[in-house]
């Protein structure tokens, strides 16, 4: 598996790269971690891990998540959360609140960010902040 996933690039050029990129790759990256969770913590049939697995994954969650934890963030973690939730997205869910929706992509990003720069063990350490 650990040759399945390729993160080679230099923490400066993940820097460079768009905070929506960050959050792209956060995105999926929380999804499989609620989804894995959910599959291994439940007996719930696919349908079922679909539905739990939407009220963890929508913005309003994941904003709420983000506030909930953002006093325990590094200094360096609350600037990326601030460039990812400042960044221009022209894509706002017809049934996202805008500023939930900021604060989510805000969360994705830290979370792909975490996760692209090999964090592996901090990433752990926000994700059980988070636990379901």
């Amino acid at each position: 598996m650990e040759e399945l996933i390729n993160r080679e690039k230099s923490e400066e050029d993940i820097n460079m790269l768009s905070p929506l990129t960050w959050a792209y790759v956060g995105d999926c990256i929380y999804e499989l971690y609620i989804r894995t969770n959910l599959v291994n913590k439940t007996k719930l049939k696919p349908h079922k891990l679909h539905i739990e697995t939407i009220k963890y994954v929508k913005a309003k969650a994941q904003a709420d998540f983000l506030k909930a934890i953002e006093q325990n963030l590094t200094e360096r973690e609350r600037d990326i959360v601030r460039r990812a939730r400042n960044t221009q997205n022209h894509h706002l869910p017809k049934n996202a609140d805008p500023a939930d929706y900021m604060y989510a992509t805000a969360f994705e990003g830290l979370v792909g960010y975490l996760y692209l720069t090999k964090q592996d063990e901090r990433l752990k350490e926000i994700f059980k902040m988070v636990e379901i």
